[in-house]
């Protein structure tokens, strides 16, 4: 597969002006205006240059020099000027600073009509903004010495109610001000999750035109961004749910956008960090209810999850999906389609469930006589996977910052693995420079992979990685009598186990499992605790964790939240799947 065309540097048709002076983009939803990650630059200004570099080559003429006065939110579109020559910096950075540049927005609201009742076709929206709490800003008193004005002059431009379209020019140019201004106002922005904006696919605010003095010729330029298909779609229809699937554009949109946002992961497969397995689509989190999606070096597995409105019974639906991803140019697509009940028994090798070989392109080659593992890298650690085997590959993508963690942590530790499938969470200790770790797993055959995968990265000695095939609960208990001790344990389990001598159920049992895992920590020993049952919330996990210090005898010193990977947002409204504290006992 060719990464640079699902990946491109960037997209000329995001030009929306050009001149020897200026150029101006038409920014998408997902893209930041500044990196996050150095390591992982996928920012605006990073992508343009590096697509006017490669035209520069290309024509033998030209600069990739961009002169940067303005930013936008990572989740607003819209238009961004930047100047092409250092001479004409000094006039526009003038403008921008001396709020004569004209900056006009549209942005998607539930509930503003009554504001406009007094029969006034414009509001003026004039608040003191200034820091609030967990780094977002709020509108504070006039006397806050921290706080500055901001002033939004708000119009409506087309109502289906609830939901209206509005436009805002913005006289000020504060952190966060269309936001914070109309969530004041009790009309925060839809999507917009950080100030209590109702659902959507993404958050409807859109920069629509820059209006300014042209450097050069002193005329008055003004540069504008179309309004994105997706709020026209918003406003007629509201948050689409699976009906998503019936609506191409609205699909397509949603595919492009949670294709877009991966720009870093899906580049960043060289280097000392190269990882070539992520998450492409999560579900209602990408606004694709019932749709996950997993890259796996060159392939795709789509994982369609079955529900009581039947979203995937319909035949044509389903091929449609697959049909898209294909498109987007990857080797091959996999399919895997979960059972409406997490907790039912089924055979997960059965071929209308989960495929041997790939539903679309070419299936993996392979490895061995027994189909052996494909390998792929998460930040630079190799792991085996095999994309055809049942319903699940052998690697959990969204324990990648929990799999940091414990690499990180590691040196010089004894490690506890439980519940270990194969082996992840051992590797990334081995790697990290663990003096021993201990994998147990009631599958056999999970563990011989797990043996494999620890292979891999060369932690051959047997003595110091063992690996056990025996229940966990049972194991515990023989450690515990034994006076065994470990510096770092993690406890991941499945959300539903059954063995010949215990069951265990994720959302009432997690307690006792815990208290049990804390009985062979070392004094100051360090809990990595996991769970990914969606019927238990963080609040009641981080009671589990708690409840279960009592029942040992431990006491929790610091108990942190480790935050799930950015390829996996939460459901709109909702929280993340996962729930991981990282906890530290006295």
């Amino acid at each position: 597969m060719d990464r640079l065309h699902v990946w491109p540097d960037f997209d000329d048709a995001w030009i929306v002006y050009e001149d020897d002076d200026l150029i101006a983009v038409d920014k998408p939803a997902f893209m930041p205006s500044q990196a996050a990650d150095d390591a992982r630059p996928d920012d605006l200004v990073t992508r343009l240059k590096a697509y006017l570099e490669a035209r520069r080559n290309q024509r033998g003429k030209g600069s990739s020099y961009l002169g940067v006065h303005q930013r936008l939110d990572r989740d607003t579109s819209g238009v961004v000027v930047m100047t092409r020559r250092k001479e004409a910096n000094a006039g526009i950075a003038k403008q921008f600073e001396g709020r004569t540049a004209e900056k006009r927005y549209v942005a998607g609201v539930v509930g503003w009509t009554g504001r406009l009742a007094n029969g006034k076709s414009t509001v003026t929206l004039r608040d003191t903004l200034g820091p609030g709490k967990d780094g977002m800003i709020a509108v504070v008193s006039p006397k806050d010495a921290r706080g500055q004005l901001a002033v939004t002059h708000v119009e409506v431009r087309e109502s289906v109610p609830p939901r209206t379209l509005l436009g805002l020019t913005l006289e000020t140019g504060r952190t966060h001000q269309a936001r914070v201004q109309l969530a004041h106002a009790k009309a925060p922005i839809a999507g917009d999750t950080l100030y209590g904006g109702g659902h959507a696919p993404r958050l409807m605010l859109h920069a629509e035109s820059v209006t300014l003095t042209h450097p050069s010729t002193g005329k008055p330029l003004t540069v504008t961004a179309k309004r994105p298909r997706e709020m026209s779609t918003w406003l007629a229809r509201g948050d689409l749910g699976r009906a998503v699937y019936d609506d191409a554009d609205a699909f397509d949109d949603a595919i492009t956008r949670a294709v877009g946002q991966r720009f870093a992961l899906g580049r960043g497969n060289t280097g000392e960090r190269a990882t070539t397995a992520f998450r492409l689509i999560h579900e209602a989190g990408d606004a694709l209810p019932g749709l996950a999606v997993d890259v796996y070096g060159d392939h795709l597995v789509a994982q369609l999850y079955e529900d009581e409105h039947g979203t995937w019974d319909d035949r044509a639906r389903r091929e449609a999906v697959l049909d898209r991803l294909d498109a987007l140019g990857f080797d091959g697509v996999y399919l895997k389609v979960r059972p409406k009940q997490a907790n039912t028994l089924v055979d997960t090798r059965r071929d209308e469930l989960a495929p041997k070989s790939a539903v679309r392109g070419v299936s993996v080659p392979e490895a061995g006589a027994d189909g052996g593992d494909l390998a792929v890298l998460e930040e630079g650690v190799p792991y085996g996977v095999r994309l055809g085997d049942g319903l699940s590959t052998g690697l959990f993508l969204d324990q990648r910052t929990n799999r940091r963690r414990v690499r990180e942590a590691a040196k010089g530790k004894s490690v506890l693995n439980l519940f270990a499938y194969t082996c992840a969470f051992s590797v990334a200790a081995a790697v990290g420079g663990a003096t021993r770790t201990v994998s147990v797993d009631a599958a056999g055959v999970a563990l011989d992979r797990g043996r494999d995968n620890l292979i891999r990265v060369g932690a051959t000695d047997e003595g110091a990685h063992e690996l056990v095939a025996v229940d966990a609960f049972q194991w515990l208990a023989q450690a515990a009598k034994r006076k065994e001790r470990f510096d770092l344990v993690v406890l991941d389990p499945p959300s539903y186990s059954s063995t010949k001598n215990a069951r265990f159920v994720g959302r009432s049992d997690y307690d006792a499992l815990a208290a049990l895992a804390m009985a062979v920590m070392a004094p100051g020993a360090v809990l990595l605790a996991c769970s990914n049952h969606r019927q238990v919330n963080a609040l009641r996990f981080r009671r589990f964790v708690h409840d279960a210090a009592r029942q040992a005898g431990r006491t929790i010193v610091q108990a942190k939240d480790v935050l799930t990977p950015r390829d996996f947002p939460p459901p709109p409204g909702g929280e993340s799947h996962l729930k991981s504290l990282w906890v530290t006992l006295r």
